[in-house]
């Protein structure tokens, strides 16, 4: 029993989402380099690469989303949604090579040689730019977290966690990363400015790289996690044996697996004993209940593989506790 997904809704927002914060980052980072440049801040070149970081990680989760949503084929009959972690994998590593590594290299060079400070007026008002637009793309981001967290009913931190949307998920951490690197790099300036001392500078730049380096680090393992093959969470698996076994004719759901494909593209396969006295066609009909039943509590499930088994003892993740 098997039914392909069509790009939803929630995968238009996302891509819109993906936009915006693309654009901003674009802008921010042109500014914030010509502020660095007239400045000589560091802290400010550090940003500069943050943002071009963060601008080329949003293009290659705009194109993972594209890629993606390609209809399954002969050749991938499972579809194209897993190809999204394979990009946004490498929007991790955009992060981390393109930010953290020239944040922190920049902050030692400033460290060991010192700078010459100039007139830091453009880079006060640059980041107090940087921190508006990057304001209200969070925004909009949460926005979005808000809305399909409430539509599962989690929590939005429950939601980020465990969400397979890495796109929505790289956009609010990097989102978040900026305004706390502003803030950083807002730190080093002021501080070099009031003491003439460029400690303060390079001290922002590692800061700076190593709140992306974090970033960086979560949004890899999350894609890492996704492209191996990941579960539901435990609870959503219990869900779905609880509805299975609700149906009645069965008796026992003996095992059940759950795989991650993309946001809207969840597979189920149980093995489900039925009713000693079901017939077949019992039995064919109490699938395509289970079918339905499965698909109305969790929209997101686009493959359904029952497979009914003569009753034993055997309990597999869903049916029990995931080992």
């Amino acid at each position: 029993m098997e039914a392909g997904t069509p790009e939803s809704a929630e995968a238009s927002e996302s891509a819109t989402t993906v936009v915006v914060a693309g654009l901003c980052n674009l802008g921010i980072a042109i500014a914030k380099a010509i502020a660095g440049v007239v400045s000589g801040s560091g802290a400010m070149l550090s940003e500069a690469a943050h943002s071009l970081a963060d601008t080329v990680t949003e293009v290659l989760l705009f194109f993972s989303l594209k890629r993606s949503a390609r209809p399954a084929d002969d050749a991938h009959p499972f579809g194209y949604g897993r190809e999204r972690y394979v990009w946004a994998l490498l929007a991790s590593f955009a992060t981390f090579v393109g930010g953290a590594v020239f944040s922190v290299t920049d902050g030692m060079r400033t460290l060991l040689n010192g700078e010459e400070p100039g007139s830091p007026g453009l880079s006060y008002l640059i980041l107090a730019v940087a921190f508006v637009l990057e304001s209200v793309s969070l925004a909009r981001t949460v926005r979005q977290v808000r809305g399909d967290a409430g539509r599962l009913g989690v929590s939005r931190s429950r939601y980020l966690r465990h969400t397979p949307d890495t796109a929505v998920k790289a956009v609010f951490l990097e989102d978040a990363a900026a305004l706390v690197g502003l803030l950083f790099a807002f730190g080093g300036v002021f501080g070099t400015q009031l003491t003439g001392s460029s400690v303060w500078d390079g001290t922002a730049s590692l800061l700076i790289g190593a709140l992306l380096a974090w970033v960086a680090f979560v949004l890899a393992r999350a894609n890492a996690s996704l492209l191996i093959g990941r579960a539901l969470p435990q609870a959503a698996e219990d869900r779905i044996a609880d509805t299975l076994r609700a149906q009645p004719a069965v008796r026992q759901v003996i095992d059940l697996v759950t795989l991650v494909h993309g946001p809207q593209d969840v597979l189920v396969a149980a093995k489900v004993a039925f009713a000693g006295t079901a017939s077949a066609h019992d039995v064919e009909l109490a699938c395509e209940e289970a079918d339905g039943a499965i698909r109305a509590a969790f929209p997101a499930v686009a493959r359904i593989y029952l497979d009914p088994t003569p009753g034993g003892t055997r309990r597999g993740p869903g049916a029990g506790q995931r080992p």
